[in-house]
């Protein structure tokens, strides 16, 4: 029923899933409990003489929730399940004793772990924002480098054009060129695979015709710029053969330097709109409550989560065009579309399909989330927001998402979160107050 045990340093005493079956007292020793969390083990305590372990699992007969082992070498008592509940009923003050313990740990592993999930959580969106500033960023430097040569190769061939004896009526032809160039940059047909290789293949063999160099570079470019052949047959009826090579090439380094100005332009309209997203996920120097543009939070999560949303995931958006802004926790309320939505990406594994719905009805504001991933069994629906409850597997999820996100919903905002599951459809839903109680916003 009950036996002392020896354990050398370095050795593990208990694992993170195993059955719960004993209680353990330290007599002599020191012992480090860990928890894993993504790919590092977190620290929660450590114990020492006189103290006792595994009362949790053993209670609530489920597997262990941390890994203990030995820092040195420790001598420990353990006790058996049919010992420890003779302890209960014959010990008046063990009860107590173990439910001080219990809740003593719950509070602080809770605290820490919450809050390592939050820096997880952070670490996860930086990593993802570098990833999506890099790939705008790189544009940049790519166009930029481009745009140099562009530039030089545009200035040698106006040069050129300079050179030319050209009389005014070509110079006035020149003049709507240039016009027409910055034109065509916005309305540039965009071609299917096919079609844009006959259009090259038919363009190139004109401009080597007309004996202008470089074919095999030239077409391809003038023809992403929306320039077919019989807008150069109209260059041809203006310009000599001896002046029309080096207006062609001209045109082809002008169209490129505005093209790769609108791709420049492009980048960086994407960088702001991933800075903009972040400032107003985070709620940067606001009050602590706000007036919260329900489908803007979600679209910024959105963005910020985009580096997990792969090709083959789909992403269906359902909003009333009458929703109204609620009085919010900003920052705290992105947290919960956050976890939630993070799960239902984890959901699909991958590839399938992801559905938000807003609306609003009866003074609150309703949010759903919907995966078609393989469902959560009914008999744990109930426990999906308990603090440590996961259906990942031991160091992949710590449990605390959605607690986090049932705190804040329903502690915080007095709002409701519910789930409905079976296969192929799982919903998570939010109902929010549109004023809080209590609140003197507004």
């Amino acid at each position: 029923m009950a036996e002392t045990v020896s354990v050398p340093a370095g050795q593990l005493v208990l694992r993170e899933g195993d059955p719960g079956d004993s209680l353990y007292v330290v007599l002599a020793g020191e012992l480090e409990v860990t928890k894993r969390q993504g790919s590092q083990d977190v620290l929660l305590a450590l114990y020492k003489p006189g103290q006792f372990f595994g009362e949790m699992a053993l209670l609530e007969q489920v597997p262990r929730s941390a890994s203990v082992r030995t820092l040195r070498e420790s001598r420990l008592l353990v006790i058996s399940q049919v010992a420890f509940q003779t302890l209960l009923s014959c010990s008046p003050s063990a009860p107590l004793k173990i439910l001080h313990t219990v809740t003593s740990r719950l509070r602080s592993t809770e605290t820490m772990l919450i809050q390592n999930e939050k820096m997880a959580a952070l670490g996860t969106l930086a990593a993802g924002l570098a990833h999506e500033l890099n790939n705008p960023a790189a544009a940049v430097r790519r166009s930029a480098a481009q745009l140099r040569d562009a530039l030089a190769e545009r200035e040698r061939l106006a040069t050129q054009l300079g050179s030319l004896a050209i009389d005014q009526r070509q110079r006035e032809s020149l003049g709507a060129l240039q016009e027409e160039i910055t034109e065509r940059k916005i309305t540039a047909p965009v071609y299917d695979p096919l079609t844009l290789g006959e259009r090259e293949d038919e363009l190139q063999e004109w401009l080597e015709d007309h004996e202008v160099g470089e074919t095999w570079e030239l077409a391809p470019m003038l023809v992403s710029y929306g320039w077919e052949r019989d807008a150069l047959e109209r260059l041809a009826e203006d310009f000599s053969a001896t002046q029309l090579p080096v207006v062609v090439r001209w045109l082809g380094a002008s169209s490129s330097v505005y093209g790769l100005l609108e791709e420049v332009g492009q980048s960086a309209e994407a960088m702001s709109e991933i800075f903009k997203a972040v400032k107003t996920y985070s709620y940067l120097d606001q009050a602590p409550i706000q007036k919260v543009d329900v489908i803007e939070s979600l679209e910024n999560t959105l963005v910020l989560l985009r580096p997990k949303i792969t090709a083959d995931i789909r992403i269906t958006r359902d909003y009333a065009d009458d929703m109204p802004r609620i009085e919010a926790y900003g920052s705290e309320l992105n947290q919960v579309w956050t976890n939630i939505i993070d799960n239902a990406i984890d959901a699909t594994e991958g590839q399938g399909e992801l559905t938000l719905r807003a609306f609003t009805a009866d003074s609150v504001v309703t949010v759903d989330v919907i995966d078609n991933g393989p469902g959560i069994p009914p008999e744990i629906q109930p426990r999906i927001f308990e603090p440590f409850f996961t259906t990942k597997a031991p160091g992949v999820g710590t449990g605390l998402g959605l607690h986090i996100a049932y705190n804040i919903v329903v502690h915080k905002h007095r709002g409701q979160i519910q789930v409905a599951s079976k296969p192929g459809e799982t919903r998570l839903r939010v109902v929010l107050p549109i004023r809080l109680a209590g609140s003197n916003s507004g």
